[in-house]
């Protein structure tokens, strides 16, 4: 360490005084540390130079070697340049915490010559004397730095194993000053994160959670300054809002500290660090349960951490969920040779026909696939299997969506109201503050009236909102479930039914589907597993080579089977339409299509194109008694003319020889007379006579 005056040339170069603090806290409340580090300019002028540079760039920046240090990069430049010739500092701290920085400073400012003064005098680089004793500084203020760190990050997991470190808590939770940490006392605030947990509950998947609060327009609390949950402004809920309530194990009462990691790696020659890294659950330092109170429980916490991985498409073990698209079942079935799940494939013309393959060895390992067949006969045999299994249940199931709509229902409105009087309560904070303003002081008067009007107004908005939902709730009248069994496979089948309405029944009822096929029977062995724990079997034919899919059902091809030897095309199509049996794509049946059916399946013409004259229809009966349609069906009603009909609702047919039936006959020669049964013990009014 040098006591002599420095050397005129040094003098007439400047000097660069060096400011710094680590944190922005430092910079606000530290203030006589800066006054003392700013004091160094008078040093540098009583040392001789005339001009003094300071440079204060690093204001708030730890001088840790992580951070980037503009400041330090301009002293560095400025020393390399040689327009420098003292550095001052209030101690090696101040300069730099790390090694590299600190001798890489030294061994600048000893080729040019500059000298570095600091508050215990000045020091030549140069000489080994001194720059030992500048090493052995900046050796001392970096390991100053890890022990520092070392006893805090100590005593700070000594005071989390016991739970009492007060870490930052998320939404739904405050530090008070005696009872430690508890919920919220805004009861708004409780509500809204109880919400989140049962609509995750109830439709399995955050995004559906954010959709159908987004569609009632809920609002979720933010942090004002965006940090501590002390204020909050009310805004649209968002997606980052939904999955850290779900994700976060605090609000299942568990206190947990230290499940993130910093990671340091090097970037451009400087060591660089980026923090909040998650870390599996088992390597997390502190986790202690049933700490406080909780929201959900622990065992929920968990089944929504797997649902939500199992959500996690395209991941290791996760599966697709009902997200829509023109397939039933895709994540739901696994290979039974291999145990792979089978993946969704589109055949033919856009958009194409979902195929269920065993893809994944034949696109890693080229082999051939154990499994492949279509979605088509699959899904219709799969959607009345369950359709089978709900309808014993189904008015139960249905009284119980009834009600949980109505509970979601009343949460909406509690929260509406919960609204209303946050919000007429800022409505009466800002009457009172614009009250308490100066009138003749305008500038601050306007701002206030301008608030206190939009507090109106949200008051207005939200007394709207109640009013909506009462009269919602007032005018819905309790839904007549007792018909509901017998409209189950209509309602799947119905025309506003989403495929990802059905895609989410499905999952709520099924747990996994086993595939296999017989060979020997062309048969796809379904094995279906549900929620509970029962199994059962479902087979399904698979279709012949060059079977297509546009085939008329068997039950309408035994019907024109049946009614062709005796009904004539027009009489079969009526028919069939009445029995609401389509053709193979779906369309109504006209005496072509009858016809053109009848001449692919090799089947012949009805008898009465014969003209045998054995059997009759009711017209042609009507007219070979020369009555009228009428009274020939009061007769076959009656039981007095035998009549035939190959299914419900198809045409009668009559036998020709019946017609000269004596009944028949009495029957029509009675026309005149009341046509009641005359009872054995009542007299009749009106004589024989």
């Amino acid at each position: 360490m040098s006591a002599e005056a420095l050397p005129p040339a040094l003098t007439k170069r400047k000097a660069i005084v060096y400011v710094r603090q680590s944190t922005e806290r430092q910079v606000l409340t530290n203030l006589e540390s800066q006054r003392r580090q700013y004091d160094l300019v008078d040093v540098a002028r009583r040392h001789g130079f005339a001009q003094v540079d300071v440079i204060d760039d690093d204001l708030g920046r730890s001088a840790s070697g992580t951070v980037a240090r503009p400041g330090f990069d301009r002293l560095v430049a400025a020393v390399c340049a040689g327009e420098v010739g003292a550095v001052l500092c209030f101690d090696a701290s101040r300069v730099a915490r790390n090694g590299r920085d600190w001798h890489h400073l030294l061994e600048l400012c000893g080729l040019v010559g500059a000298r570095v003064i600091d508050a215990d005098g000045i020091y030549d680089p140069c000489r080994p004397n001194d720059r030992l004793l500048l090493g052995m500084k900046g050796s001392i203020s970096e390991f100053e730095l890890g022990v520092i760190r070392a006893r805090m990050l100590d005593a700070a997991r000594a005071k989390a194993r016991r739970g009492e470190l007060r870490i930052s808590v998320p939404i739904g939770y405050v530090w008070h000053r005696e009872l430690g940490l508890g919920l919220d006392p805004n009861v708004r605030v409780q509500e809204a994160v109880r919400l989140v947990f049962a609509r995750f509950r109830s439709l399995g998947s955050a995004r559906q959670v954010l959709l159908s609060l987004a569609a009632e327009q809920m609002h979720f609390p933010r942090p004002t300054d965006g940090k501590s949950c002390v204020h909050f402004d009310w805004t649209p809920i968002r997606y980052r809002s939904v999955i850290a309530i779900l994700k976060n194990p605090f609000y299942a009462g568990a206190y947990i500290y230290g499940k993130t990691e910093h990671r340091t790696a090097l970037v451009e020659g400087r060591v660089r660090k980026t923090y909040h890294h998650d870390k599996p659950i088992e390597q997390w330092e502190v986790m202690i349960k049933d700490h406080h109170e909780g929201y959900i429980a622990w065992d929920e916490y968990e089944r929504n951490q797997t649902m939500l991985a199992a959500n996690a498409y395209r991941r290791v073990g996760g599966v697709k969920s009902g997200r829509g698209g023109r397939a039933l079942l895709p994540g739901l079935l696994l290979c039974g040779h291999c145990g792979r799940r089978l993946m969704v494939a589109y055949t033919g013309r856009a958009p194409g026909h979902p195929v269920y393959r065993c893809e994944r060895a034949h696109q890693m390992l080229g082999r051939t696939r154990c499994l492949t067949f279509g979605a088509a006969r699959v899904e219709q045999a799969m959607a009345a299997e369950l359709v089978r299994a709900v309808e014993p249940l189904a008015v139960e199931a249905a009284m119980e969506a009834d009600r949980r709509y109505r509970e979601s229902h009343v949460e909406q409105r509690r929260l509406a109201e919960l609204e209303l009087t946050q919000a007429r309560y800022e409505a009466s904070l800002a009457e009172r503050r614009y009250a308490a303003c100066d009138p003749d002081h305008r500038l601050i008067a306007a701002q206030l009236e301008k608030s206190w009007e939009a507090a109106l107004q949200r008051v207005k908005g939200c007394e709207a909102r109640c009013a909506a939902l009462a009269t919602a709730d007032g005018a819905a009248p309790p839904p007549d479930f007792t018909a509901l069994a017998d409209d189950l496979g209509e309602a799947w089948n119905a025309p506003g039914v989403t495929m990802r309405a059905r895609q989410q029944l499905v999952r709520t009822l099924i747990a996994g589907i086993v595939a296999n096929y017989q060979a020997d029977t062309r048969e796809l062995v379904l094995t279906i597993h549900w929620k509970g724990g029962q199994h059962s079997e479902l087979r399904v034919k698979k279709p012949q080579s060059g079977e297509h899919g546009c085939r008329t059902s068997e039950e309408a091809i035994a019907v024109i089977r049946t009614m062709a030897t005796r009904w004539s095309d027009e009489d079969i199509a009526a028919t069939l339409n009445r029995l609401r049996l389509p053709t193979g794509q779906g369309k109504t049946w006209t005496a072509h299509r009858v016809a053109s059916l009848r001449r692919v399946r090799g089947i012949h013409a009805y008898r009465s194109a014969e003209k045998r004259g054995e059997w009759l229809t009711l017209s042609d009966a009507a007219a070979t008694l020369g009555v009228s349609h009428h009274q020939i069906r009061r007769l076959i009603k009656g039981g007095i003319l035998a009549a035939e009909q190959v299914v419900p609702d198809a045409p009668y047919q009559i036998r020709a020889a019946d017609l000269h039936d004596a009944r028949v006959t009495v029957a029509l020669a009675n026309k005149g007379r009341p046509r009641r049964p005359a009872a054995d013990r009542q007299r009749s009014m009106f004589s024989d006579t």
